[in-house]
């Protein structure tokens, strides 16, 4: 049986998904997308990246309506070719966060030997407080491309999101995260160690990480109904919708570009055509402030 699903008072057989929007405060179209989708409630939550240029647009939303579910993206690496984005706090070189050209690294495989974890963490930390001062109600703590969660951060990681007693993205099936992530090798004993301390605080931990599909258009409607109706146990849907005003001219000349991507993603949510596919399967949904809400009523250590 599913520790979260116990935790959260639901059957051991129930089959629940997080469908959360990643990249919000990216650009325009990532936020109008998050906040279209959110009040309409085709999905549930979504994390901002702090550093990008149109994050003051989300928090001043995230403000006024303070019901939204968001949690912090943390933002250590940018991976556009002609849109870059750097460190809010820490600017040394020393710190191994900028590339030769001062912003972050491409990827993953980059920043890691590179990256002092010291400075890694005074700049997570700084993103999470200025998300805090611009009047966001943090409910959860997750990584752009992985970045928080490389081995050489992952205590860091951890450090903070228990700090302020928030949910962090920590899949119990580490395969599903590792699958869908360039992060280099990985040795997965210190994340089954961190699973386990969850475990004993009695705090909820995700069953599984699922992603976008990145598939051609004609193949988009069975890749998400797939998508949204994973095995039982509490999935993790990492989405990244994106209105189409500004998203082809930021991926443009990107190796790996594929905007049609989050403009599907977009259109399936918008539609109903994922909400058709839960309901016929029995899937049920949460978002991350209920996870925040057990993590509040958790014993401190």
């Amino acid at each position: 049986m599913s520790p979260a699903l116990h935790l959260l008072g639901l059957p051991p057989d129930a089959r629940v998904v997080i469908l959360h929007a990643d990249d919000v405060g990216m650009c325009h179209g990532a936020n109008r997308a998050f906040l279209e989708l959110a009040r309409a409630g085709r999905i549930d939550c979504g994390s901002v990246m702090v550093p990008c240029p149109w994050f003051p647009e989300i928090a001043r939303e995230a403000a006024a309506y303070p019901s939204l579910d968001l949690g912090v993206h943390l933002t250590l690496t940018c991976e556009w070719i002609g849109y870059r984005w750097g460190p809010v706090a820490v600017r040394s070189r020393a710190s191994g966060l900028l590339d030769a050209d001062g912003y972050f690294h491409r990827d993953c495989l980059a920043l890691r030997p590179a990256v002092d974890p010291a400075a890694a963490e005074e700049e997570m930390r700084a993103q999470l407080e200025r998300a805090l001062a611009a009047g966001i109600d943090v409910t959860h703590l997750d990584t752009h491309m992985g970045a928080a969660l490389v081995p050489e951060l992952l205590h860091a990681t951890i450090r903070i999101a228990r700090d302020h007693r928030l949910p962090l993205l920590l899949p119990r099936d580490l395969s599903s995260y590792l699958g869908v992530l360039r992060m280099g090798e990985v040795d997965p004993g210190p994340y089954a160690e961190a699973v386990a301390e969850y475990d004993a605080a009695g705090l909820p931990v995700l069953d599984r990480f699922a992603m976008t599909p990145g598939v051609p258009s004609h193949e988009a409607e069975a890749a998400y109904a797939a998508l949204v109706t994973p095995p039982p146990g509490l999935t993790y849907v990492a989405l990244h919708p994106n209105g189409a005003e500004d998203i082809a001219d930021i991926q443009r000349g990107h190796p790996r570009a594929q905007p049609h991507w989050r403009t599907d993603e977009m259109r399936l949510f918008g539609n109903g055509h994922c909400d058709a596919a839960m309901a016929d399967a029995g899937v049920r949904r949460i978002g991350m402030r209920q996870l925040r809400e057990l993590h509040a009523e958790a014993p401190q250590s």
